[in-house]
């Protein structure tokens, strides 16, 4: 890795862009150069080295397929096919820039045309595991995952250890629900390459989600004797005891799992949840704790907290860890509306009114946020405040829950006629919710009566 990153035909042309000198390099050499920084996704430097190179040798085909590569990177699609024409009658027998012409129409939305030129580089008998996964990725595309599945199951013949195509079979036999064949492939890939952990997380992975829990731990406890430093497999074996509800179990996983990692907090955060559904709540909390040390902006754990806390009967502390998780993750529509809650809750309705907007902007469409939010106006006596909430919410949402609402804030300002029109809308779209409506808003009693003896 370290050769990787310390590429000395690399370093010596940056140093000679530092030092603004030039130096002469072969054709060979400035493709290893461009090939270095399109590996390391440095897209500005194998420009760079391209137009030096094409200054060096004009008339380089190989630079110029180099060249035509930058340009479908940088997405320069107008140059790209001017090159494409240009190189056409000099390279139908190169690997390289059919692959280039591929990329092309695959990047432009035409993957039929692509597959037509990986078709042709497969002629040539070179990279027959990289081409046939291009094919296949077209095809999946197509969302044809039966011709994806020959491909990817011809990368495979090419390259059996080839970690992706295996991965990508499978989410075809997933896509086709042929699970009986997809077992089936497995068994017969890992008796092949029984030490592949690939396909042992594979396993694991198909026999979760096929319910299989116990299945699945045989295989992820098979990848962890391969290899006891998976990390991450720990989560996936633990996931299957949660599955199964054994939370002790579960945690033991995790536990082992924060041997192996450097940092700790989401396992823990974890932990907290299998003691938490384990109805555990005093160690739930200390993992929820532990998990924050580790991590003091870990909202996740922060809400948890505040879940607790308020179970708990701590109103304080679940108000206090709600409102820094919110702090930190304001976005999240599912804290908004618990920390509005706790607010509401504990009678601090006017601080409620933040989380409550935060709703109706994001989510218009649901009614419920609209009728939260006016309620809650309505309770701090913001009667006018209501009113133009409630004119936007009915414009989304023709409920009558919202006109008994608006003739409640326009009676409250003596305004009757309008309060009477909404009224008449609220019965006219659920006379049913009338009682209910009277016990919650007195004001409009007298005026339901008035409405219901007109109509008799």
């Amino acid at each position: 890795m370290e050769e990787f990153f310390e590429n000395e035909l690399a370093k010596k042309f940056e140093d000679m862009i530092e030092n603004n000198e030039q130096f002469y390099f072969d054709t060979e050499e400035v493709e290893d150069i461009v090939i270095f920084y399109l590996e390391m996704g440095d897209i500005n430097f194998a420009e760079m080295a391209v137009n030096y190179g094409l200054n060096l040798h004009p008339n380089s085909i190989e630079l110029k397929v180099k060249q035509l590569e930058v340009f479908l990177e940088l997405e320069k699609y107008v140059q790209a096919r001017q090159l494409i024409e240009e190189l056409k009658p000099s390279c139908s027998e190169s690997t390289d820039f059919l692959v280039c012409c591929a990329k092309y129409y695959s990047n432009n939305g035409n993957p039929r045309k692509s597959i037509e030129f990986c078709e042709k580089a497969l002629e040539l008998e070179e990279e027959e595991s990289f081409l046939h996964n291009f094919i296949a990725d077209e095809y999946y595309n197509l969302q044809d995952p039966f011709n994806a599945l020959k491909n990817y199951k011809l990368a495979l013949k090419h390259d059996p250890q080839d970690e992706y195509a295996l991965e990508s079979a499978m989410m075809c036999y997933g896509e086709m629900t042929r699970h009986a064949e997809a077992e089936e492939f497995l068994q017969n890939y890992i008796n092949q390459f029984p030490f592949s952990e690939t396909a042992w997380f594979e396993m694991g992975q198909f026999y979760f989600n096929r319910k299989n829990y116990e299945k699945a731990i045989q295989s992820f406890d098979y990848l962890l004797a391969i290899n006891s430093d998976a990390a991450g497999v720990y989560a996936n074996k633990a996931a299957c005891y949660e599955a199964m509800e054994q939370w002790e179990k579960a945690i033991e996983v995790y536990e082992e799992q924060l041997e192996l990692e450097y940092t700790k907090a989401f396992t823990f955060y974890k932990i907290g949840l299998c003691y938490k559904a384990a109805k555990k709540n005093m160690e739930a909390l200390r993992a929820f704790q532990k998990s924050l040390r580790e991590d003091p902006q870990f909202y996740l754990s922060m809400m948890e907290q505040s879940d607790l806390y308020l179970e708990m009967g701590s109103m304080k502390e679940a108000l206090h860890f709600a409102k820094e998780a919110v702090a930190l993750n304001e976005n999240n529509l599912e804290f908004q509306k618990k920390l509005a809650f706790l607010y509401i809750d504990s009678g601090r309705f006017e601080e409620s009114l933040s989380c409550l907007k935060k709703l109706v902007d994001v989510e218009p469409k649901r009614f419920y946020n609209w009728y939260a939010y006016s309620e809650v106006i309505m309770l701090i006596g913001e009667y006018e405040d209501a009113i133009t909430v409630l004119e936007q919410a009915t414009k989304i949402h023709q409920r009558a829950e919202l006109y008994y609402q608006l003739s409640n804030s326009y009676l409250h300002l003596n305004d009757e006629e309008n309060g009477q029109k909404a009224l008449q809308k609220a019965l006219e779209l659920d006379e049913s919710l009338s009682n209910d409506m009277q016990e919650k808003y007195p004001f409009i009693k007298e005026q339901i009566s008035k409405e219901k003896s007109k109509n008799k």
